[in-house]
């Protein structure tokens, strides 16, 4: 079972988001209420989400190419 460390953001899309570095999973929670979990998405990856100014166009960007799933 993933355990994410849950870090709330300021966006206009994004509601928060978490990471669990052992599985490689990015999730995220989406104002809209949808839950996505990024499947495979290395760390290196995740560091560059939390040092981009705008979270919602790096998810849009880059985090969207990955393999998904959606949980809600």
């Amino acid at each position: 079972m993933p355990e994410f460390k849950i870090i709330n953001v300021t966006s206009s899309s994004i509601k928060s988001y978490g990471y669990d570095k052992q599985l490689r999973i990015l999730r995220v929670w989406f104002l809209n209420g949808h839950v996505y979990d990024y499947i495979d998405v290395p760390n290196r990856i995740f560091e560059r989400l939390q040092e981009s100014p705008s979270k919602g166009e790096y998810i849009n960007r880059i985090i969207k190419e990955f393999i998904f799933r959606k949980i809600a």
